[in-house]
């Protein structure tokens, strides 16, 4: 008697044990209800979970004599609200499942789950013969499976068509019946396919294809309950303010993803307990079926032990994506009263089973006549090993997995509004603005943007922004109502900067201002091609930066272009978190734009529109302006800083807008002149005689004669038959004086006695026929023929082509740049690489100098001073006498060339001058076509150009040094 009572107490404490589990895991489905913000549904769920005990108390005390009736009650009452589900139930995604009697609604599918254990368990109990026991069990089967199909309600009749298998199996129905069932429903189970509706195809599809990959459907689902579950870390998240809108991504999580839910909210140690209560009482309940006096309630212990265990099962496997979602809720956790209720009074009368067979075991039928139920230690071992396996699973998600899940999660419910950056100005070597904003010069707005969905709920935010932008509240509440729901960000209102600024010192949440991205050039055509323009990205522009947001302002030609990565900044973003739907529910993270630098040019304005003044001038006074292009250069030869660049005619950057004047674009575009072009990078004709200084170089590199040495020279030259013609008769001269007097009949021979390799490998080592390598985009190499290059293309180097290259006409084509360079190189002895951007930053916060290419000396620098030499000559006695009256000694070469695109008696009009000769600090070349009489010569725009420098020379050089990176 000491033994049994010690037996018949552990058995109390195992009861109890299986009662603390149960209650642990109703507890945790409450808690998971409240989390998530059902709390009308925990409430609801916690009444039925009280009367489920209540219930589960009552069924404890019940003795087995009294099973059969509740059995076949159970049963009777399922199979007659089943039918009446058919007439009289309540539809809901597809399917009809539910009797609703007023607020209360019953599914008695669940009902049949018990009814129809208990039922089995009588039949299989019994002690007819197996083949009756088999037949009857099959159809009592069929009515409540044939019933629940035709709801339909396919997941549960699979699990009541497993519970009858199982049961069979646990009833010892002999093998011979059994095989071919099953093999009747493995042929049979491929046309299950023909009865899944179209939900459940696509259930079925998405884990057949991975169900965490698929982006819709149940494979959303199962992706947002793999986040849930790998993202909640070991105890949740529940401090987390963002808790709730997180909770809403995932779906049924109520019901069939409950366990994914509290594991997302309170951890996976909470899913573990959900795990390890479920094992407990599938074994409780197992162990159950081993001590009662008959076989009938032996096997409701172990059939109930089998339903619960599968029930969890598939609903772990479900939740981890390892099983298709079958619809199956977490026993006992997930919400469903009628489950829930069901459940607790299905466990009571297993307890009570367990209880009777425990405080009768004396006068328990012998073991022989009532045989055990089959397998079922082993069954709720294998339940254990894969509610186990699946719990591994979970927390190798967690480690492996958990910090890409947790950022996913983040990225679903987060989107995010660019706030542009303000676009840094462009300014002359003194600060002069070429380049602004609009509203940084008062001719602009800012634009005040608001997420309408967040802005509602803020009533007095509301009030305080309609006072600042001048609006009515009530108008400006009429405005965010009437936007979508989804309205990430809405303009509201376009104000003066001014006001811009008090909305921003304001800092009225889910409200901020965009400066408007309007650029006003304030020199109009003056710098135009320069400067270029800024605009929305194209999709050249996305190819050349790729990552640029849409409606992206970027430069779009000129320094704009060029410099636009300095110039641009950092748009920041304004981030916001949303529910399932796109609706903002609350502000996110905020990074602040970073203004774009300030580009400081070595322009110097002043001198930009001198020279400038002066080649319109020049253009302007020829008898037939109309088409006649010419351009100017101003740059400082030690370092190659330009000081003005000047293209006629030009355009004027404003036209851009926006918004852009289509009708002026066009006219400017289709305008004589090609005013869109940048001529003195981009426009290319023969340089004339100014390319003699290249010829000399020559000589000096690879001497054939001595710059002393006395050449005739006459009114032309004969060379192969064809006479060449000086430009008036002249005597025989030196290098130094054939350079003054620019005598063509002079570097005819000399060119000749140089020949063309020796020609055209000092223009090369000069940058002749090459980009200079400023910092404009779309710059021209011009053309340097070489006869390797002319034969190549199919034409013929004449021994002529050599004696014309000596005067800078036929296989050569070059920029203004390209002229002022090698004249600054010959004035030098140094080669340079002409630049514009000066320095990168702010006059506020100083400025940064930007890198540039060191100079390049010429190996035969020291052999250049005869042509230096020249160069001054041309001024005090040659072609450029007109310079001889500027307060600083100068050097100079003057051209004039012919041009097969110009009308008869119209030329190609060059010169390049240095100053001061001895010391050189400015080059300037211009190029103007037309007669180069008059008005209309390029030495009256180099005079005005120097005599500008030499007046404002001290405040042109005043420009602070700035320190290198």
């Amino acid at each position: 008697m000491t033994r049994e009572r010690r037996r018949n107490r552990l058995g109390g404490v195992f009861d109890l044990l299986a009662v603390a589990a149960a209650l642990g895991v109703v507890v945790l489905g409450l808690v998971n209800l409240r989390l998530v913000g059902e709390t009308g549904l925990a409430v609801r769920q916690g009444t039925i979970a009280a009367a489920g005990l209540l219930a589960l108390g009552v069924f404890w005390r019940t003795r087995v004599r009294y099973l059969g009736v509740l059995g076949w009650l159970a049963y009777g009452t399922s199979i007659v609200l089943l039918v009446g589900v058919l007439g009289l139930g309540r539809s809901a995604n597809g399917a009809t499942r539910w009797i609703a009697l007023g607020s209360f609604t019953f599914q008695p599918s669940e009902l049949a789950k018990l009814g129809l254990l208990l039922a089995l368990a009588a039949v299989l109990g019994s002690e007819r013969p197996a083949w009756q026991r088999f037949t009857v069990a099959l159809l009592l089967a069929a009515v409540p499976i044939g019933l629940t199909l035709l709801q339909p309600d396919l997941s549960t009749a699979a699990l009541l068509a497993v519970l009858t298998g199982a049961m069979l199996v646990l009833g010892r129905v002999p093998a011979r019946f059994l095989l071919p069932l099953a093999a009747a429903a493995a042929v049979l189970a491929p046309l299950a396919i023909s009865l899944l509706r179209p939900y459940q195809l696509s259930r079925l599809g998405s884990f057949l294809v991975g169900a965490h990959q698929s982006p819709t459907g149940s494979g959303w689902a199962v992706r947002q309950a793999r986040i849930a579950l790998g993202s909640g870390g070991l105890f949740g998240r529940t401090g987390d303010p963002l808790r709730g809108v997180r909770a809403q991504y995932l779906p049924e999580r109520d019901t069939d993803l409950a366990l994914a839910s509290l594991v997302g909210q309170w951890g996976l140690v909470a899913g573990a307990a959900v795990v390890l209560a479920a094992i407990v009482l599938v074994w409780r309940l197992a162990l159950a079926s081993r001590v009662p006096r008959s076989a009938h309630a032996a096997l409701v212990g172990g059939g109930l032990a089998v339903l619960l265990g599968l029930e969890a099962i598939v609903s772990v496997g479900a939740n981890l994506g390892l099983l298709p979602l079958a619809g199956v809720p977490f026993p006992l956790l997930s919400y469903g009263g009628t489950a829930l209720a069901v459940h607790l009074a299905a466990i009571g009368v297993v307890l009570a089973v367990r209880r009777d067979g425990a405080r009768r075991r004396l006068w328990a039928t012998a073991r022989w006549r009532n045989p055990r139920p089959r397998l079922v230690r082993l069954a709720a071992l294998g339940v254990s090993a894969l509610l186990l396996a699946f719990g591994l699973y979970g927390w190798r998600l967690q480690t492996t997995e958990g910090a890409a899940l947790e950022v996913a999660g983040q990225d679903q419910m987060t989107r995010c509004v660019r706030l542009p950056a303000t676009r840094g100005a462009i300014v002359d070597r003194h600060d002069a603005p070429l380049a602004v904003n609009a509203v940084a010069v008062g001719s602009g707005v800012d634009r005040v943007v608001v997420v309408p969905a967040l802005l509602l709920d803020r009533p007095a935010d509301l009030d305080r922004l309609a006072g600042l932008i001048g609006r009515l509240p009530a108008d400006l509440r009429t405005q965010l109502r009437a936007a979508d729901p989804t309205t990430l960000s809405l303009p509201v209102a376009d104000v003066p900067g001014s006001v811009g600024d008090a909305v921003t010192t304001a800092a009225i949440a889910a409200v901020w201002v965009d400066p408007e991205p309007r650029r006003v050039y304030p020199t109009g055509a003056l710098l135009g091609p320069v400067l270029g323009f800024a605009g929305v990205a194209t999709p050249d522009d996305e190819k050349r930066w790729p990552g640029l947001p849409p409606g992206e302002i970027v430069g779009r030609a000129g320094l704009e272009q060029e410099y636009d990565a300095v110039l641009r900044g950092i748009d920041g973003q304004q981030c916001l978190y949303v529910d399932p739907a796109g609706v903002p529910v609350e502000l996110g993270a905020r990074r602040d734009p970073v203004p774009g630098a300030d580009l400081r040019l070595s322009l110097d304005l002043g001198l930009q529109q001198q020279l400038a003044a002066s080649v319109a001038a020049a253009v302007r006074a020829q008898p037939h302006p109309r088409g006649r292009i010419g351009a100017g250069v101003a740059m400082d030869p030690r370092t190659g800083q330009v000081l003005a660049l000047v293209s006629t005619p030009s355009f004027d950057d404003n036209l851009y807008g926006p918004p852009i004047d289509t009708a002026a674009l066009q006219a400017a575009s289709q305008a004589p002149g090609s005013p869109m072009l940048e001529h003195a990078t981009q426009g290319v004709a023969p340089p004339g005689s100014t390319f003699k200084l290249v010829v000399a170089a020559a000589n000096q590199a690879s001497p054939v004669w001595s710059p002393n040495q006395i050449v005739p020279t006459g009114a032309d030259f004969t060379y192969g038959g064809h006479v060449f013609h000086n430009w008036k008769p002249m005597g025989p001269m030196n290098l130094v004086q054939s350079i003054a007097i620019s005598n063509d009949v002079y570097f005819y021979k000399l060119a000749v006695a140089l020949g063309p390799d020796a020609i055209i490998g000092t223009a090369q080592a000069l940058g002749v026929g090459q980009r200079t390598g400023i910092d404009l985009p779309g710059e021209s190499a011009g053309y340097l023929g070489t006869p390797d290059s002319v034969r190549s293309a199919g034409r013929a180097w004449y021994g002529g082509s050599t004696v014309i290259l000596g005067i800078g006409q036929g296989e050569l084509q070059v920029t203004p740049l390209q002229n002022a360079r090698w004249t600054s190189a010959v004035a030098t002895g140094s080669l340079v690489t002409p630049r514009l951007g000066l320095a990168v930053g702010t006059g506020t916060s100083g400025w940064t100098a930007l890198p540039a290419p060191a100079a390049t000396p010429l190996p035969f620098a020291s052999a250049l001073g005869p042509v230096q030499a020249g160069m001054r000559a041309a001024v005090t006695g040659g072609t450029a006498t007109r310079l001889a009256g500027l307060p600083l000694p100068v050097g100079a070469k003057t051209g004039t060339a012919q041009d097969g695109g110009l009308p008869d008696g119209q030329y190609d009009n060059w010169i390049s001058a240095v100053a001061p000769m001895d010391a050189p600090e400015i080059a300037v070349t211009a190029w103007v076509q037309g007669p180069g009489t008059g008005g209309n010569s390029a030495t009256a725009v180099a005079v005005d150009a120097l005599g500008y420098y030499a007046a404002h020379r001290s405040d042109v050089l005043a420009t602070a040094p700035v320190p290198m990176p």
